[in-house]
């Protein structure tokens, strides 16, 4: 499947701009660019927040984990200015069986988005710069495996003209849809527009019967010092919970808990993560946590009381958070983070086509590529074919 229907074709260089520069960072040198990071979210087409420094120093602390970050510079005059930002893992790539290296991203465990986070004007000579840098260090792999790459847009369109002209390869193993809120004050519809009528009446009926047990607060926990504590709440609720029971849960893998207390505690003084809750007598029912990166919220984990399923907390805590995006001047998107369209995220009715892709760094292609990337293009199929297969008879059974 093609990248994009837009025609490939590499815009000429501005005359008079100096050329891309990009290095490779460390842990210790993504520590020193929080400055220039916010500026370039700001300016970027894909505001990523799994791109974000912080969180992807706090990744390199996995265990067994080999990870490359490139950042892409221009020096005006003296005056050097972050262009872009592309973290990757160095391994096998996701549901791969193929005994083979590649960069992928997500560059971490619990992270939704591949995409680089480029600015908006330098689009295709920042590409190309990365893939040379990449395709040029013998010591990388040369494909790219990109889990959570977002279908359309400017960045896809860069990146499909990009490998056109460089004669280099790319498959696309599986499109998605993820649900997203539009939230710009001049298009976004109200609050009262998103959910249903009959959806709102069952919604209020149940914030009523959950009030007649006791006091019902819906809270929205920004302060550093009061998100530690909050953070606390939600592994322990989350562990409470189904994924507790199927070791899923952060609580349950030390290493996700500690990634999750530290991301939080950085991100929150700069306004970067808060955490919505719905609380029954000051006990949580309902939490959520977002991230953020420029003007787009990421709903990052739920959790919930599953005594109280039957009230929806979920839901309800839902309704309060897709109004206070609605009001907040810095958000302007919502990514729910799902996978598809199967989740209660659905009623969010802005719709982001996503993609699972391989691509090939290096300029011309290479016939290996394309034998590989085909043979996990054909596994990939197989195996959801079997996964419905599964599906189908659990039904009848």
């Amino acid at each position: 499947m093609p990248l994009t229907e837009r025609p490939a074709v590499v815009p000429p260089p501005v005359a008079g701009r100096a050329a891309v520069s990009v290095e490779i960072a460390t842990g210790a040198r993504l520590a020193e660019i929080q400055s220039e990071w916010r500026d370039l979210a700001a300016r970027a087409d894909v505001a990523n927040v799994f791109m974000h420094p912080v969180l992807v120093a706090l990744g390199t602390r996995y265990p067994n984990t080999r990870s490359v970050t490139l950042l892409a510079w221009r020096d005006n005059g003296g005056n050097r200015q972050l262009l872009g930002l592309w973290a990757f893992t160095i391994g096998r790539a996701p549901r791969c069986i193929l005994p083979i290296s590649a960069l992928t991203a997500p560059p971490f465990a619990h992270a939704y988005l591949a995409a680089p986070v480029i600015d908006r004007d330098a689009l295709d000579e920042t590409l190309q710069a990365m893939l040379d840098r990449i395709a040029g260090d013998p010591a990388l792999p040369n494909i790219l495996a990109l889990d959570g790459m977002r279908g359309e847009g400017a960045t896809m369109q860069a990146l499909a003209r990009v490998l056109d002209a460089r004669g280099s390869t790319a498959r696309v193993l599986r499109r998605s849809v993820r649900p997203m809120l539009a939230c710009r004050r001049d298009t976004a519809p109200s609050a009262d527009k998103i959910l249903s009528a009959s959806t709102r009446k069952k919604l209020r009926q149940h914030r009523r019967r959950l009030a007649e047990q006791g006091a019902l607060e819906s809270m929205t926990i920004t302060e550093p010092e009061a998100i530690g504590r909050a953070v606390d709440d939600f592994l322990n609720l989350e562990a409470a919970g189904w994924k507790g029971r199927e070791r899923s849960a952060l609580l349950c893998n030390p290493p996700d808990a500690t990634f999750t207390r530290e991301m939080m505690s950085a991100l929150a003084p700069h306004g970067e993560a808060w955490i919505h809750a719905l609380t029954l007598d000051s006990r949580p029912i309902s939490m959520q946590i977002v991230l953020r990166a420029g003007a787009t919220a990421f709903t990052w984990k739920t959790a919930y009381d599953e005594a109280l399923r039957d009230f929806s907390p979920g839901m309800l805590l839902l309704e309060d958070y897709t109004a206070a995006f609605l009001a907040d001047p810095r958000v302007e998107t919502a990514d729910s983070c799902a996978y598809d369209e199967s989740s209660f995220m659905a009623v969010w009715d802005g719709r982001e086509a996503m993609a699972e892709l391989w691509l090939e760094a290096r300029r011309g292609g290479a016939a290996a590529f394309t034998h590989l990337s085909r043979l996990q293009d054909i596994y990939l199929r197989l195996r959801a074919r079997a996964k419905a297969a599964r599906a189908r008879l659990r039904r009848r059974g």
